[in-house]
């Protein structure tokens, strides 16, 4: 964004300007609502004269009590005195505004660190505020009083002070003051409208903090949303692919292989492309099969995360040390992250390793899912190197699990996963 120049902000803060008589009005028009607070305060004072600290304290209830009855309709002046002179609009909050509308819900909201919030404005800034409003409203007179001195002290008799004819200097230093304060007025009434919305926004509307906080609730829960659907379109797809395609490659396998097996007095070409169509279905039949593992495998969702891994350290060409220890079983999302970081770890091991053992470690304890993958190969994985390890850490990162990895040169190297999952 281009920045002003300082030739358009002097010009923007001038006494003619629409800007300077916005922030003026909106400067002026918060000090009867600044300054109502501790007038609400005091009013009672004002006709009781108590003599004992019974009727002190009793003064005192009569105060606060009626200043929580109108915080609400107060607080709610605020907001429309933001909105109608600067279309700046402050959020409600529950504590003080409420959502049935009756007065008495700020009484039950007292320990409410927003209602705290509210008191903050309308008793320490809100007071502070209303003197930058008088300031605003004294500099403007004495800009006009004092500026236009000498259109009128021609007129004033030569035994005032303020004559033309015989105090010509003083009049002429007085009409400079004038002119300065007609110069800086529009500046002050800027900083004291400043100071007021952020103040508006910091006590009257949410707080940052927790709506931060919220907002990354939110967005926690959409991902995990995200990374639901997607475990469940995976698993839709497995199912298509297991009970379509590969049933219909079977099928095909099995009458290529029949036909093979059977027929007679075939031609050697047709034969021999008959062959060729039998080994290439049986190929593609073994390829859709280690397809719909990677996607999600059948095994995993019927009978857990224990026979998955059994599964993958069967297929693995080295001597693996499996443990799993999941009780209860977590969910089917997690199940399948800690499935896939357990299979490509492995697969990882066996294509740059080199080693001669590996070990896997699967327990839960409590709401974490500890994974852990070690082997005794010669080490220097380098997430940077395209192994996958990359891929890993994002899908773990996705259901806000932990990734670390520990390769020194020559070995071993350690992965360990770390998955929240509910208790």
């Amino acid at each position: 964004m281009a920045s002003i120049s300082p030739a358009r902000r002097a010009l923007a803060r001038a006494p003619w300007s629409r800007g300077a008589w916005r922030d003026t009005a909106f400067a002026v028009s918060g000090v009867p609502l600044q300054c109502a607070g501790w007038t609400i305060l005091g009013a009672p004072w004002a006709f009781f004269a108590p003599e004992d600290m019974t009727m002190v304290a009793l003064v005192a209830v009569v105060s606060c009590a009626l200043l929580l009855l109108v915080i609400r309709p107060l607080t709610a002046a605020q907001r429309e005195r933001c909105w109608a002179m600067l279309g700046l609009e402050i959020p409600r909050l529950d504590a003080v505004d409420g959502a049935d509308g009756g007065r008495l819900g700020v009484l039950r909201d007292l320990r409410s660190p927003e209602l705290w919030r509210v008191l903050r404005y309308h008793l320490l800034a809100g007071p502070l505020l209303a003197f930058g409003g008088l300031a605003t409203v004294t500099a403007w007179t004495g800009a006009f009083l004092l500026g236009g001195l000498g259109a009128y002290a021609w007129a004033l008799p030569d035994s005032s002070p303020l004559s033309l004819t015989t105090h010509a200097t003083r009049t002429a230093a007085l009409t400079a003051v004038g002119v300065a304060l007609l110069a800086a007025a529009p500046w002050i009434a800027a900083a004291v409208r400043g100071l007021d919305v952020r103040a508006a926004v910091a006590y009257l509307g949410p707080d940052r903090a927790k709506e931060l906080e919220r907002r990354v609730e939110d967005l926690a829960e959409k991902r995990a949303s995200v990374v639901d659907a997607a475990d469940i379109e995976r698993r839709r797809i497995e199912r298509d692919l297991h009970d379509g395609a590969q049933q219909r490659l079977v099928s095909l396998a099995m009458n290529l292989g029949l036909a093979r097996e059977t027929l007679t007095g075939v031609p050697g070409p047709a034969m021999q492309v008959i062959v060729e169509a039998h080994e290439e279905a049986k190929e593609a039949l073994t390829e859709l099969r280690n397809l719909i593992r990677g996607l999600h495998p059948a095994v995993l969702e019927d009978r857990g995360l224990d026979a998955a891994l059994s599964g993958v350290a069967a297929r693995v060409p080295l001597p693996v040390r499996l443990r799993v220890e999941i009780e209860p079983r977590v969910s089917s999302t997690v199940e399948a992250v800690a499935y896939f970081v357990v299979s490509e770890a492995l697969t990882n091991v066996v294509k740059h390793a080199r080693a001669t053992g590996v070990t896997v470690t699967v327990a839960r304890r409590g709401a974490v899912l500890r994974v852990l993958v070690a082997d005794d190969g010669v080490g220097g994985a380098d997430p940077s190197r395209g192994t996958g390890l990359n891929g890993l850490a994002r899908r773990v990162e996705s259901v806000d699990g932990t990734f670390r990895i520990t390769s020194p040169a020559g070995g071993p190297t350690t992965v360990t996963v770390e998955l929240p999952c509910a208790l």
